[in-house]
């Protein structure tokens, strides 16, 4: 395994000024905060499994984690800067099968 002995940088400090949700974004979350159902996530530290199924082949995994994970914790209430570990996963699928699946589990 590869290491080097730098400070990881937030996604907060690499923007000046303020940033605003897109029109595409503010649907996009409106329709997961009602999809989603709320679900009670324990205290402690947490580990979450992700898939996303793309039908882009160009899509980047990294790039739907954000704002995934900003969507569900405001509808379960939890921060999160409680998930210390991801398993993630990307799927092809066909146009229109999109999907997005989750589970959040305490940390073993």
């Amino acid at each position: 395994m590869n290491r080097i002995s730098i400070k990881p940088l937030s996604v907060n400090v690499c923007w000046q000024g303020k940033r605003f949700k897109t029109p595409l974004y503010k649907a996009y979350e409106e329709e997961m905060l009602y999809s989603i159902k709320k679900e009670r996530i324990p205290s402690g530290k947490l580990f979450l499994r992700l898939t996303i199924g793309v039908s882009s082949k160009n899509a980047d995994l990294d790039n739907v984690v954000k704002p995934f994970l900003d969507i569900l914790q405001k509808k379960s209430g939890f921060n999160d800067k409680q998930i210390y570990g991801m398993d993630l996963w990307k799927e092809d699928v066909e146009k229109g099968k999109e999907f997005i699946e989750w589970e959040i589990t305490p940390l073993n």
